[in-house]
């Protein structure tokens, strides 16, 4: 197996984590702005599972209903965490895998000339999907409870309307709605520092079998390609590497990547959103990761944890194929 992120055991250290942190972070920065709106719906539709009435009846429909009601600006609610989040996420993906793969050579004493196995790498991944989470999550909070503020507002206002008789007031600006300092704030007075962490059970489930699929994906398929160069070239199969790819194979690979993340592990994400979004959309409901599993099964089932599945599918494509180009790229250009 191909273990072309494993830098060797006598590199710089601190030289090596830093283009990890610097190449990781681009890859995301660039990828988010892309993929944010398809995001945004992903998360409304994740929300509206445990709710009466759904208020969309689609990806597409969500999308539309949030252009025509919010403008532009209203499918990009929210971006300034995300970005921060994704170039945290990509740049403790990328250092923590590939640190990893130096202890265990350590560990087991295997010379950086031998590839890893993929359990062995697959082991590196989720290690590095666990550590992740820890950064993600505080961060997606306040993502979610940004992204469903203007429906928050919404269903206050009709719900006071119903109850004094009183003309449904006119739809809030984004001036009225809190910044994401101004919810962290809020959290951490209402519930304290660990209140910022609502929600981590899903993401660490969610982050560390997703980070094994997300790089183990990635492996497998640039394996294949590499082997089939090698019978192409007649080059013999140890000498080639990541960089002999060209760019579509790498985005090939990369888009593959980001599929495998996403369905396999997409309940844990589903469930994680309705937590952190409840008290938006559901004021007074405090549910736990475990029991917000069962209502979701119990009113859905199997669907109900799939919700948005495929406008995530279907933006992790590009997305992830432009994270891990870019990567690449960097990594062989200034590796």
């Amino acid at each position: 197996m191909d273990d072309a992120y494993a830098p060797t055991v006598a590199s710089n250290p601190a030289l090596r984590g830093l283009k990890d942190v610097a190449f990781g972070s681009v890859a995301g920065m660039m990828s988010k702005v892309f993929e944010h709106p398809f995001d945004l719906c992903k998360v409304r539709l994740q929300s509206q599972v445990m709710d009466q009435s759904a208020r969309f009846n689609g990806p597409i429909d969500c999308l539309r209903q949030t252009f025509h009601k919010e403008g532009l600006r209203g499918l990009y609610r929210g971006l300034p965490a995300p970005i921060v989040g994704a170039m945290a996420e990509n740049a403790a993906l990328f250092l923590t895998y590939n640190e990893l793969q130096v202890v265990i050579r350590r560990v087991q004493d295997i010379p950086a000339s031998t590839p890893l196995s993929l359990g062995q790498l697959t082991i590196a991944a989720a290690g590095a999907g666990s550590v992740a989470s820890f950064l993600l999550t505080p961060i997606e909070l306040v993502k979610c409870k940004m992204q469903v503020q203007m429906l928050a507002t919404e269903t206050r206002s009709l719900l006071h309307a119903a109850a004094t008789a009183a003309t449904v007031p006119a739809r809030p600006s984004f001036r009225d709605l809190q910044g994401p300092f101004s919810i962290i704030r809020s959290v951490v007075r209402q519930h304290g520092l660990r209140g910022l962490w609502l929600g981590h059970t899903g993401t660490f489930i969610r982050e560390t079998g997703g980070g094994a699929a997300w790089f183990g994906s990635n492996e497998v398929v640039s394996s294949f390609l590499l082997d089939r160069l090698a019978r192409k070239t007649d080059r013999p199969r140890a000498e080639l590497s990541k960089k002999d790819l060209t760019w579509y194979q790498l985005a090939f690979a990369g888009a593959c990547a980001g599929v495998a993340f996403n369905f396999a592990l997409f309940p844990a994400d589903s469930v994680k959103s309705a937590v952190q979004t409840e008290e938006e959309l559901r004021p007074g409901s405090k549910t736990s990761i475990g029991q917000m599993a069962m209502k979701m099964w119990k009113k859905e089932g199997i669907r109900g944890f799939y919700a948005g599945c495929g406008v995530t599918v279907a933006r992790a494509i590009p997305s992830n194929a432009m994270i891990f180009l870019i990567y690449d790229s960097l990594n062989s250009r200034f590796g």
